[in-house]
């Protein structure tokens, strides 16, 4: 059984991702600052007859980072997969984003892809196998109004993830990344009616995407079957962005 590093996989579309992994016979270690991740791993546990154990972090903190490695490698002994799922947003107009709004979101979204990123890599390549798969998104392509930090650190994601993959290809280990376009989740629930529409008209399959067709895009990429696939940025968006 392979082990797979999640972060922000208490919920959300995080948790959609390890519910798959684990429905594919992963161990799933759950990283995240909500203590909703001892619920979903339990859940996952119980539903799944996989391991799955929640680490209470924060990505954007480099030493708690190698420290929660060293805690997964004990309770696991392996890492094979990370997902860098962790983000934040504060959106605003940048005429009137305060420095800690740009600061934070960059911290914890691309800053933390680096951390996790950088802390499992000696491991995958002791061992000659790794798949790392960041979340990034269709905004970090094409940008978006209101919000320049939440689509620069989407940008930084896809340069470190090309970067990288050119760096440890010839370890067996790919690095790719997903671009998610709108999708059904707590923060887009919330939005206006009208403005959901707006963005549905800009899709050309007509309806947001869910929490599961990422996870679907991810357990293929941690795959065997997605060996030859590497450095790459993968919308999953009905189209939105082509």
């Amino acid at each position: 059984m392979k082990v797979a590093i999640i972060t922000g996989g208490a919920r959300g579309i995080g948790k959609e991702i390890a519910v798959k992994l684990a429905s594919l016979n992963n161990n799933i270690a759950i990283w995240d600052i909500i203590d909703e991740g001892e619920k979903s791993a339990e859940e996952i546990s119980e539903s799944f007859g996989v391991k799955a154990k929640y680490y209470r972090v924060d990505v954007s903190e480099y030493e708690e980072v190698t420290g929660m490695v060293k805690k997964v490698l004990d309770d696991f002994d392996k890492i094979d997969i990370i997902v860098n799922n962790a983000g934040i947003t504060r959106d605003g107009l940048l005429l009137r984003m305060k420095l800690d709004e740009w600061q934070i979101v960059l911290n914890v979204n691309l800053n933390g892809c680096f951390n996790c990123t950088k802390a499992v890599l000696k491991t995958m390549v002791s061992h000659k196998w790794g798949r790392i798969i960041n979340i990034s998104s269709v905004v970090g392509i094409t940008g978006n109004f209101g919000q320049c930090n939440y689509a620069a650190s989407k940008a930084g994601i896809i340069g470190f993830t090309k970067s990288v993959a050119k760096e440890v290809a010839k370890r067996n280990i790919t690095v790719n990344a997903v671009a998610p376009g709108f999708i059904e989740t707590e923060m887009t629930v919330s939005l206006p009616g009208e403005v959901k529409e707006s963005y549905i008209k800009q899709i050309p399959v007509n309806r947001m995407g869910k929490p599961a067709d990422i996870a679907n895009v991810v357990a293929f990429l941690s795959s065997d079957e997605a060996a030859y696939i590497t450095g790459q940025v993968l919308n999953v968006d009905g189209g939105m962005v082509m």
